[in-house]
């Protein structure tokens, strides 16, 4: 099959179920790379909680013998300790999910390495928005930037997430903000709801995301005990129903990041071979249907992703 079949046979894949997007896939043994309009910029929803991690392990390691983004963030901020306790209020509904902090009934004081678990484990915005208050958004910025990871941009807690158009309905008429969201969209990535335009919110796109997977997995500027502790974190991911079930097997290993806002469906992560092959996978799409619920689209992004590995493992590169 010639290259320009393969292109037109993902991209039917993905228009038949409402999607479009943004793919690549790296080989991080050789640097080739294939991907679908890699370069396309997208709100990064949940996968901004990756670059958190980084700068908050970067500050709880500082002072290490390592020198690297995270330090010199660290220096500059202030020192953290993962097991300080910090204390969350119950039902923080600044900062609401499906699961986590939001859903306690009760306070509770959780240390800063267990709020790390739960931010990317579960994907808990409550989390999330603890950690900002000790690392503010553009300092995760600067830790990306010093890291060489400039297509990233972080610029809001998790919270502003939740203010839109769906808080405002009841559940059973939620597919209204998901229609908003679809047809208010410009076709540069702009959009009049702040979290959703790519100028104002936590953005970014399949090759920095898998710039950042590259930079965690092989040595870079990021110190290898916070690149270490990120790879442990990302590999208990829970949220398994979108890309894992195409990547995870008893000869494989997947580690990961999922990223859900309205419309938006992401992940990212890698894939390690029993046969050392290493693949860093980026996928983030946007669909036309409006519906919460899209099961079938989220195999699609799989099967997807899991076509241009496979291309790519037997010889193929380039973008379409």
């Amino acid at each position: 099959m010639n290259a320009e079949r393969e292109r037109r046979e993902l991209r039917g894949l993905l228009a038949d179920a409402g999607l479009s997007g943004s793919f690549l896939v790296r080989d991080l043994s050789t640097g080739a790379e294939l991907g679908l309009d890699p370069d396309a910029e997208f709100p990064a929803a949940s996968l901004a909680k990756l670059p958190l991690a980084v700068a908050v392990l970067g500050r709880i390691h500082a002072g290490s013998r390592h020198e690297g983004p995270g330090s010199e963030g660290s220096s500059r901020e202030g020192r953290l300790d993962g097991s300080t306790l910090i204390d969350v209020p119950p039902g923080q509904v600044t900062s609401p999910g499906p699961a986590g902090l939001s859903r306690f009934r009760h306070p509770a004081r959780i240390a800063i390495a267990d709020l790390l678990y739960l931010s990317l484990a579960i994907s808990d915005n409550a989390a999330a928005d603890a950690l900002f208050g000790l690392v503010p958004p553009a300092e995760v910025t600067r830790t990306m930037r010093a890291a060489g990871i400039t297509g990233i941009a972080v610029r809001h807690p998790m919270r502003e997430l939740v203010e839109t158009p769906a808080r405002r309905f009841d559940p059973e008429d939620v597919h209204l903000a998901h229609s908003l969201a679809i047809r208010s969209r410009t076709a540069g990535h702009g959009h009049p709801m702040p979290q959703l335009d790519v100028s104002r919110a936590n953005s970014g796109s399949a090759r920095a995301f898998v710039d950042l997977l590259q930079a965690l997995w092989l040595p870079s500027r990021i110190p290898a005990d916070v690149t270490a502790q990120v790879r442990a974190l990302m590999a208990e991911n829970l949220v398994r129903q979108r890309l894992a079930p195409d990547f995870s097997s008893d000869a494989s290993k997947w580690s990961s990041k999922t990223g859900t806002l309205l419309h938006l469906r992401h992940e990212v992560g890698v894939v390690e071979h029993d046969d050392g092959g290493t693949f860093a996978v980026a996928a983030l799409t946007e669909s036309s249907v409006p519906a919460a619920i899209q099961p079938a689209a989220e195999a699609v992004m799989a099967q997807v992703a899991r076509a241009l590995h496979d291309q790519l493992r037997e010889g193929g590169q380039g973008s379409w």
